[in-house]
């Protein structure tokens, strides 16, 4: 017979998931290796900014290429790439044959002799010659005809994304425009990736404050709740899934009617917005039903929460915990992207004939993507763990001490310190636990992708069961993870250890315990939800306005991403308390009582709820629930030092 645990806090605690804690030492390391060596052999910059056939990237300074004469120069009042023979482009492996050169300004008018283009040169100050003939020899040189654009050059104007000179002249305009669609649709899917999330930088990041500002209103209102606010956040969410439904229906309708889609990137964005707004308007369908159906429990929820910020009162600086997971979220986040970025543009540069310099695609790049994707999702989760364990670790302090107006001093600083002294292992342990049931549903989706053209509906059928089944995994698992980081704070015991007792006590007391949590959970969901729809609500109308050659489908899933971990973050604070609060109640009932001998560490109020919340039994209902006073005897928790 297994020993009975005793749920008893300890004071002398020893280190758990060591082995754990090593191996995310290791895979770090192996993330540090990817990250110098993107650095050494990537170039973000020619991805966005774009680069001529000589090895200079455009708007900057540049380093010379070694057996390139025209290479490292300084190209940083020269912006725009012009292409000599824009209107005879050719594609050869990937790549446009004509020679392309950096020029400050693109020509507006025709130029039909050498005499335009010297006169163009010295009134704009932009060459359109090769770097190595002289404005004065334009009429001169008997080569001038080489190194100088075909004849007549059509007017030109500078295209906002590339930075590429694209010619007006209709029929010019027509075959530039047919390469580039051909350049862009063969373009490798990451490479297309990469420049959406370049041209789109600015929006994600606007939308990454927007989504911060959404969460801290919530948080406030959650601390503040009232049944008026709880009406008006269903009222909300409700507006919101209606509205970003049919503006995701809408856009989908415009996309599909508009007779200039041509290119693979604005087609990937048809098909995708369809995805988004029937996962939409699914999403608005079963959340308005589990709303119509719970609503006579509304009353419960503000009570409750009541009770929790009555708990994260007590708690200096509970609420700003979040915060600090939010600005190492978005250093981290920011360093990976960087990484991505570069890790996309690793490639050497190679001479070939004329002086020109060409860029070679490094091997096992996309080994590298793969596993610094691994990184982006077990790291992010294992600083969401930290959080909850921090605020785990808190609450229960709170929770197992007697006098109620008198807490222990800094509990947020004493969870702190045990976390990073102690458990740090256990959240490296659970948050390795998520990511391997995410990684499978990433690599599903990979090869849906890869064979959506082959595959059958049965092939459909299967993929779809197969993604729902990982991510009920993943939402138990999370649930479970939770218990056993504040199992863990509580006894100190190892990841496994801990989860064993904490769904051991969760079962004995599933009864009590479901139906609020579960509304409670609801409520908070319905908070995250609210966040999202209305931060892809405002990408959705910002990504609208540039369609040329974007692929602002993956941008718009990186806000939606960043819109939830934020709110994710900021409420959980309000989740992980009332998470801990009833673990700590069922250890409560477990363990006492209500007797002199064995008094309650709860206070009234949350026993007085939890009765009415449950219906207790009536041998329950007679238990002693007096309230506690500062000399009764019973185990206490000890502040965490």
């Amino acid at each position: 017979v297994a020993e009975r645990r005793e749920w008893r806090p300890v004071v002398d605690r020893k280190c758990t998931d060591t082995p754990w804690l090593l191996l995310f030492f290791l895979f770090w390391a192996g993330l540090m290796f990817i990250t110098g060596y993107a650095v050494m052999a990537g170039a973000t910059e020619r991805l966005v900014l774009g680069y001529d056939s000589f090895g200079n990237i455009c708007g900057r300074k540049n380093t010379p290429v070694k057996g390139a004469p025209l290479s490292g120069q300084d190209m940083t009042n020269k912006k725009y790439v012009f292409f000599l023979n824009s209107c005879s482009l050719e594609m050869q492996s990937l790549k446009i044959s004509s020679v392309s050169l950096c020029v400050s300004s693109c020509p507006q008018e025709q130029l039909n002799s050498l005499e335009d283009l010297q006169s163009f040169a010295r009134n704009n100050g932009s060459c359109l010659c090769v770097y190595n003939l002289n404005v004065s020899s334009y009429t001169l040189n008997p080569k001038a005809a080489e190194l100088c654009p075909a004849l007549p050059v059509p007017p030109s104007k500078s295209f906002p994304l590339f930075n590429r000179c694209v010619p007006q002249n209709p029929e010019c305009y027509s075959k530039y425009a047919s390469v580039l669609i051909s350049m862009v649709n063969e373009m490798d899917v990451f490479h297309r990736i990469l420049s959406g999330i370049l041209a789109g930088r600015d929006t994600v990041i606007g939308m990454s404050f927007l989504a911060l500002a959404f969460s801290f209103m919530l948080v406030l209102a959650f601390r503040f709740i009232r049944t008026l606010l709880v009406h008006t956040l269903v009222a909300l969410v409700v507006f919101g899934l209606l509205f970003v439904s049919g503006v995701l229906w809408w856009l989908y309708y415009d996309y599909r009617n508009d007779p200039s889609t041509e290119l693979e990137t604005e087609k990937e964005n048809v098909k995708f917005l369809l995805g988004y707004a029937v996962f939409s308007t699914i999403v608005t369908v079963v959340l308005l039903s589990l709303m119509f159906v719970l609503r006579r429990r509304l009353q419960f929820t503000v009570q409750l929460f009541r009770i929790v910020g009555k708990i994260i009162g007590r708690i200096p600086f509970l609420l700003f915990q979040p915060l600090w997971t939010f600005l190492i979220l978005i250093v981290f986040w920011l360093f990976w992207v960087a990484v991505l970025l570069s890790l996309g543009t690793a490639g050497t540069a190679q001479t070939a004939s004329g002086g020109q310099v060409e860029y070679r695609a490094l091997s096992g790049i996309s080994y590298m993507a793969w596993y610094h994707f691994v990184g982006l999702i077990w790291t992010s989760e294992f600083i969401l763990a930290c959080q909850q364990m921090t605020i785990a670790g808190a609450v229960v302090t709170c929770y197992f001490n007697r006098n109620k107006n008198n807490p222990p001093p800094h509990p947020v600083l004493s969870s702190i310190s045990v976390l990073f002294c102690y458990h740090l292992g256990t959240a490296v342990k659970g948050s390795f636990l998520i990511a391997i049931l995410r990684i499978p549903r990433i690599v599903l989706l990979y090869l849906y992708n890869i064979l959506r053209q082959k595959e059958s509906a049965c092939a459909k059928c299967l993929f779809k069961c197969c993604f729902c089944w990982f991510w009920c995994q993943e939402s138990c698992l999370r649930y479970f993870n939770q218990h056993a980081y504040t199992t863990t704070a509580i006894n100190g015991t190892n990841f496994c250890t801990s989860a064993k007792d904490a769904v051991f006590i969760l079962a004995k007391n599933s009864a009590k315990l479901a139906s609020i949590s579960c509304f409670g959970d609801f409520i908070l969901f319905l908070g995250k939800v609210f966040v999202v729809c209305f931060t892809v609500f405002g990408g959705l109308m910002a990504f609208n306005y540039h369609r040329e050659l974007q692929a602002w489908v993956v941008p718009l899933l990186l806000v939606g991403f960043f819109a939830y971990l934020m709110s994710h973050s900021f409420l959980s604070v309000f989740e992980v308390t009332a998470d801990a609060m009833f673990l700590c109640f069922a250890i409560d009932m477990e363990t006492n009582d209500g007797s002199e001998e064995k008094p309650y560490f709860m206070d009234q109020e949350l026993l007085t709820f939890m009765s009415q919340s449950n219906k207790l039994t009536e041998g329950q209902k007679h238990r002693s629930t007096r309230p506690f006073q500062d000399n009764e005897d019973g185990t206490e928790l000890q502040p965490m030092v």
